[in-house]
């Protein structure tokens, strides 16, 4: 029934557009006829609210709601936010009209204000899950306002501060933390070099011991091993963490990390040193991207961030990891941090987006439906709401995912570690992917009023593409996450013991089947779908060992069949990330009382898993689904649409984000768009 009245609809439609486009005059006419303007009718005067939008943005945000809306507050205060009145309502975004020095002169400005309004106190000094949580909402506020705003804290708080927290030991913190927290020292985090980014192993900055004089000295051997994109390095920071190789004594150590300082308190370069800008991007103009050149430069011995490994006076290396591959994963395991931050930071950039993209359709209106009948809602049409529904369905998702992947880091412990690094690869990598799409369908779905800077969209897709590129590149991510998932499965194979750990439980458990024949109920229940998700992640891993091992038979390296057997690494990946979030997902559903807002978690949790069903090729490519399941999916993701329909409103407004930090669009446009509007 609710097919042959789609149809009908399409029917109509299709017959109303061909009169517009092919209609003759049948009378002439001596006068034009005025027709009523168009008006703007706030949705909230129409649309309904089925469920406590407070109770859901508890469930999404999680975490430090006070310290969140604490911290809007400031920010819609501050002068040097740059609010604005558009349509008799308060907006708050950045100047993006402003040239790149000014944008990035804003930046520290607005740095300032929030150090002295107490913004950042204990972000390095205070320890404990409470103070890592704090510090994370916080960050994802600022983040909503302007990623170079949240990127130049990352840097200098999670980079920089970080990696003397979590890779420097007593010596470091007592000298650097409280002044790295009051800003009286500018910290930036020189890892990538112009000819190595995701390759660490691989960079080629060199630093040896003077036993002499007790000293480290750093060099840049070649063009190639300039640091580059260093965020900070171009104009403010002082300091830097060198990610280097350590040659003592002849012997090359491998990649350590040691602090040296590059401007001095007035901000002039130091001796030995050479920095030059990286110029203009595409977006995050308000980081100070640098290239820096170290020319024999000498640093005190205890710079040397020593938690792993440390060199003694007289020059002799020590540690207590002797492999050095473990030493080197010891090295990296505390800098997932970014990882974490990125994967949670894009979440709420796609909320942004889907907040005044679908505002935007509840208010737009564009062709008649009925004959001289008024011109229908945006996402009144089935096809805009296929457009931006399901992508709102998999934001709520990966929100439960960012939460459970916070969680793990903020509780993290050296056997957490593995899991730590494998779920933020694999969050990262997916979250920043769909971050791009839903942005580029918002703007879309907004048509010309989504390139206009001023209605954040369109400048947003700038500002967050580098996230699929920074603090490794997604496509070897989900390498990684698939070379991790294989370990697991030798391993388990190899002693004959059961899968403990990374989700893969049910891979002891029997192997799902799928009906031959799929109703609507047994889609929506949500033991059908994990036990699709479930399907194919576990003959994803079966198949991608038994292609590395037949390659491994023909006489290829281990290395050589991985990087052979790509494509099911990546299917794997995706798989695993899917399966994952989709468990947090039931999770969070299953900690709600029964009632309108466990209904509505309902719809959602079966709208991002048969969307995931029906866009992923791998269902289809591996036989796990049918042409008929297939098809039977796509209906009732359609029927899904409109189920999530009426709930629209509703469900943007659980968001979590205050409304002048969406944009004019998102409210009344006629108003924000009338001549009285004009500044001159």
């Amino acid at each position: 029934m609710a097919q042959e009245s789609s149809l009908n609809t399409a029917s109509r439609r299709t017959r109303i557009l061909n009169n517009h486009l092919v209609q003759s005059p049948s009378k002439p006419t001596s006068c034009l006829q005025s027709n009523s303007c168009l008006s703007y009718t706030p949705p909230e005067l129409t649309e309904s609210f089925d469920f406590d939008t407070k109770e859901m943005r508890k469930i999404l945000d999680f975490h430090n709601l006070e310290d969140r809306d604490w911290l809007f507050g400031v920010i819609k205060q501050g002068r040097v936010f740059n609010g604005k009145d558009r349509g008799g309502r308060l907006f708050v975004n950045p100047d993006y009209n402003q040239t790149m020095e000014q944008q990035r002169e804003m930046t520290m400005k607005r740095i300032e204000y929030l150090l002295e309004r107490g913004a950042f106190d204990g972000w390095l000094t205070k320890k404990g899950v409470e103070a890592e949580l704090k510090k994370l909402a916080l960050l994802e506020v600022i983040q909503i306002f302007d990623h170079s705003l949240s990127v130049k804290l990352g840097v200098h708080f999670f980079l920089w501060g970080g990696a003397i927290q979590f890779m420097g030991t007593k010596r470091h913190h007592d000298k650097w933390l409280r002044d790295t927290e009051t800003y009286a020292i500018k910290g930036c985090f020189s890892m990538t070099e112009l000819g190595h980014g995701s390759n660490v192993r691989g960079i080629e900055t060199v630093t040896t011991y003077d036993l002499k004089t007790g000293e480290f000295v750093i060099n840049t051997p070649c063009e190639s091993a300039q640091k580059y994109w260093i965020g900070g390095a171009a104009n403010h920071a002082t300091h830097t963490i060198v990610f280097s190789q350590l040659n003592i004594n002849g012997v090359n150590e491998g990649v350590h990390a040691l602090i040296a300082q590059i401007r001095d308190v007035n901000g002039n370069i130091l001796p030995n040193i050479r920095i030059a800008d990286c110029g203009h991007k595409i977006g995050l103009n308000g980081v100070d991207n640098g290239r820096i050149w170290f020319d024999n430069v000498r640093i005190p011995r205890e710079n040397l961030l020593n938690s792993v490994a440390d060199v003694s006076p007289d020059g002799q290396y020590l540690s207590a990891i002797k492999d050095p591959d473990q030493r080197f994963a010891a090295f990296l395991a505390p800098l997932t941090s970014g990882r974490v931050t990125i994967a949670t930071s894009a979440i709420y950039s796609s909320k942004v987006g889907l907040a005044i993209a679908i505002r935007y359709s509840l208010s737009r209106r564009a062709f008649s439906i009925t004959p001289d009948g008024p011109e229908a809602l945006l996402l009144d049409y089935p096809s805009h709401q296929r457009r931006l529904l399901p992508l709102l369905a998999k934001s709520y998702a990966m929100s439960f995912g960012g939460n459970y992947l916070k969680m793990i880091y903020v509780n993290r412990t050296p056997e957490s570690a593995k899991t730590l690094h494998v779920v933020s690869s694999a969050f990262k990598a997916v979250f920043t992917w769909h971050n791009m799409r839903t942005l580029q369908e918002c703007r879309e779905a907004c048509g010309g009023q989504g390139l206009k800077t001023e209605n954040l969209i369109g400048h947003m897709k700038g500002e967050f593409d580098v996230q699929s590129t920074f603090e490794g590149d997604n496509n070897v991510l989900m390498r990684q996450v698939s070379k991790a998932l294989l370990a697991e499965y030798v391993a388990a194979k190899k002693k004959n013991r059961p899968f403990k750990g990374l989700g893969l439980e049910h891979l002891n458990g029997p192997i799902p089947v799928i009906p031959s024949n799929l109703t609507s109920t047994t889609l929506r229940s949500s033991k059908f779908q994990m036990n699709a998700f479930c399907l194919r992640e576990r003959d994803l891993l079966n198949r991608f060992a038994a292609e590395v091992s037949l390659y491994q038979s023909k006489g290829e390296s281990k290395e050589s069949a991985f990087i052979l057997s790509y494509q099911l690494a990546e299917d794997l990946g995706r798989a695993f990330s899917d399966r994952a979030i989709l468990q947090t997902f039931t999770d969070a559903e299953a900690n709600v009382s029964a009632g309108s807002l466990k209904n509505v978690l309902g719809l959602l949790r079966s709208m991002y898993a048969l969307i995931c069903l029906e866009e992923e090729a791998a269902f289809l490519r591996y036989g796990y689904l049918s042409t008929d399941n297939a098809a039977a999916v796509r209906t009732e993701v359609t029927k899904l649409c409109g189920e999530l329909r009426p709930h629209a409103l509703a469900l943007v407004s659980s968001l979590g984000i205050p409304d002048a930090f969406l944009s004019p669009i998102a409210f009344n446009w006629i108003d924000a768009n009338s001549w009285s509007s004009v500044k001159y």
